[in-house]
């Protein structure tokens, strides 16, 4: 079943891929018939549990560990994967760091780590994979994991947030680069997914309540199976012609205004014209 799916014969690798939306981005390319280089920098039992799992449907399938604050791992990463898989179709740039820190109380180590992670990690892993596709017959597919924080502000995420928005303004600036040379580039943007770290870090994680308080129209919060399903969209030929977008998947937080609409009603009233 897994040779058949969308991504059949495709050659990926999936950074940050060791928990959370990462896994299940490999995972998910996997079953839908790619092999898979996975990576972590700190998450190795969930990466090498998550390889058994791909071999275990009859796919190719290993994890490198690399620290993608330094330039070297970056391309060192990328050579591995290229090596293993005997090339590189698609190049799932999700590593990143999540922190939150008041503006006024930002360190320059604390803003550093993020950007050297986030962004430099991206594009430095990114441009190696190009150059190794631009060597192959079939060119490829890169695709940036940015969040919704790179179009909105949430407080104390004055670095984190910084980072996302590069990662959408580079994002639709590769693309447009790199599509005459038949790469094609594009972004993800997920809100509030349900992972396993939500229930560790933060105290009585409750997602219908989490839902409930931010307004999601929706009126749940996403899951990772979610998340990936729409990146193995992006990997695929379906897409083709997508090219510089920033996909959004955040059950409508992004699509609404901040007012909600009890305070619309009851401070407004009818503001109709009829």
């Amino acid at each position: 079943m897994a040779n058949d799916g969308r991504l059949s014969g495709k050659r990926s690798l999936v950074t940050g891929s060791g928990t959370g939306l990462g896994r299940e981005i490999a995972l998910e390319f996997a079953r839908q018939g790619a092999d898979v280089v996975l990576h972590y920098s700190k998450s190795a039992k969930g990466a090498h549990s998550a390889v058994e799992e791909i071999q275990g449907i009859g796919r190719r399938a290993t994890v490198f560990q690399a620290d993608l604050r330094r330039v070297e791992a970056c391309f060192d990463l990328v050579d591995k994967a290229v090596e293993f898989l005997g090339g590189i179709d698609v190049l799932m740039n999700n590593a990143g760091i999540t922190a939150s820190h008041n503006f006024l109380d930002v360190e320059p180590e604390d803003f550093d780590l993020l950007y050297n992670v986030n962004v430099r990690g991206q594009f430095f892993c990114a441009q190696r994979a190009a150059k190794h596709m631009l060597a192959q017959e079939r060119k490829g597919v890169i695709i940036n994991m940015t969040s919704i924080h790179g179009c909105s502000g949430f407080v104390g995420h004055s670095v984190y947030d910084g980072t996302k928005g590069a990662i959408w303004a580079w994002t639709r600036q590769l693309a447009v680069e790199l599509a005459p040379l038949g790469i094609r580039v594009n972004g993800i943007a997920p809100g509030w997914i349900v992972v396993e770290s939500h229930f560790r870090q933060i105290r009585n994680f409750d997602p219908e309540t989490v839902a409930r308080q931010m307004r999601v129209p929706w009126q749940r919060l996403g899951k990772p199976i979610e998340v990936a399903k729409a990146c193995v969209y992006l990997a695929s030929e379906e897409s083709d012609y997508m090219v510089g977008h920033v996909m959004i998947i955040d059950g409508g937080v992004t699509a609404k205004t901040s007012l909600p609409l009890e305070t619309l009603d009851a401070e407004w009233g009818d503001l109709s014209n009829e």
